[in-house]
């Protein structure tokens, strides 16, 4: 899943995106309003995790950029201007969640459980094709209740063709939701990452098989 996080403090940024990175999220960063003005027209992110305390204005002022795009990513705040009322401005502005600053990860982490189970009502929160099932809040996939460990960018990857199960995704969308700003791909890394998706189920008995149409996109189907 692709997380934008509009932080200015390097040594924050740096800790948080290593440390979501570690648990399957694909984290992208900007460090003011203007560049995520620009960073948030990309249609593959899902979460915004938003500081107020920005260099160029009170980071609040991006809530309605995000609620005006086609499909709005969730916002949870992080800040630390914790007092009440500021709390409330927040929430009342539009952000799904609000941390305060300093919070521990653990924590962080199951607010994005929480954001990301909120998505999922009306679609299912279980993805499930074959033998294999994918857990979106706890980013987990499992084969027949075992799990099956998969590095975030095939996660990504899976959860992606899952949701579109039977029916061809094309490549920029794969693209969009799989890699990050500072790691766009170059021709083949998307078909190296399908490659070692494809191994991985078959080896684990999956159940399911990934169809490219070349040059076009790919499909996840049933056996």
């Amino acid at each position: 899943m692709r997380i934008l996080l509009i932080e200015d403090e390097v040594e924050m940024a740096a800790v948080l995106r290593t440390a979501l990175s570690r648990h399957g999220y694909v984290v992208d960063w900007v460090a003011n309003i203007d560049d995520a003005r620009v960073a948030l027209r990309d249609p593959g992110l899902r979460v915004v995790l938003l500081d107020r305390r920005l260099p160029d204005g009170d980071g609040l002022i991006l809530l309605p950029v995000v609620a005006a795009l086609p499909d709005p990513p969730s916002v949870i705040v992080l800040t630390a201007r914790g007092q009440i009322d500021e709390r409330v401005a927040g929430l009342d502005a539009g952000a799904e969640d609000y941390l305060v600053k300093p919070f521990k990860l653990e924590e962080l982490l199951a607010r994005l459980r929480v954001v990301t189970r909120r998505r999922a009502t009306g679609m299912g929160q279980r993805l499930v094709l074959g033998a294999l099932s994918f857990d979106p809040a706890h980013r987990e996939a499992q084969v027949d209740g075992l799990p099956l460990p998969l590095p975030r960018r095939e996660l990504a990857l899976l959860e992606l063709l899952l949701r579109r199960a039977n029916r061809m995704v094309l490549r920029e969308a794969i693209e969009a939701a799989v890699f990050g700003f500072d790691d766009a791909p170059v021709s083949n890394t998307l078909d190296s990452h399908v490659s070692r998706l494809r191994r991985r189920l078959a080896e684990s008995g999956a159940g399911v098989t990934i169809h490219a149409l070349r040059g076009v996109g790919y499909m996840a189907k049933a056996e």
